[in-house]
């Protein structure tokens, strides 16, 4: 089954959302909005560090690909349970990326420091 991007991603949120209130005896996600915001952001930090961990392995040739890419959904995962906590979707995040698109980098890093 071939399923695109946004739509994996809206059913995610969907579900992450539905767990707001969830017993957290039960959801892994209710755990997480009981701890917020501290031990959700925590969580965060905890897979943003094993996605470098991973990439650096790949970069010196002792990692696997396929590694980097189940940190990094980790860290996906773990960021749209941040994003629903703050009432946010994957879709606001797709949204600024498509403001974002054909937009130097450098300009774009550079209006931010004029806001």
């Amino acid at each position: 089954m071939n399923r695109d991007c946004s739509g994996v991603l809206e059913e995610i949120a969907d579900t992450i959302d539905s767990r707001h209130g969830a017993d957290p005896s039960k959801s892994y996600v209710a755990q997480l909005f009981s701890k917020a915001p501290d031990g959700m952001l925590k969580k965060i930090g905890e897979e943003a560090s094993e996605v470098i961990m991973a990439a650096k392995d790949v970069a010196n040739g002792s990692g696997d690909k396929s590694h980097l890419v189940y940190e990094v959904a980790d860290l996906w995962f773990h960021s749209m349970v941040a994003l629903s906590c703050y009432g946010l979707r994957p879709e606001d995040v797709v949204a600024e990326l498509a403001r974002r698109e054909g937009v130097s980098g450098l300009v774009e890093k550079a209006s931010r420091k004029a806001r």
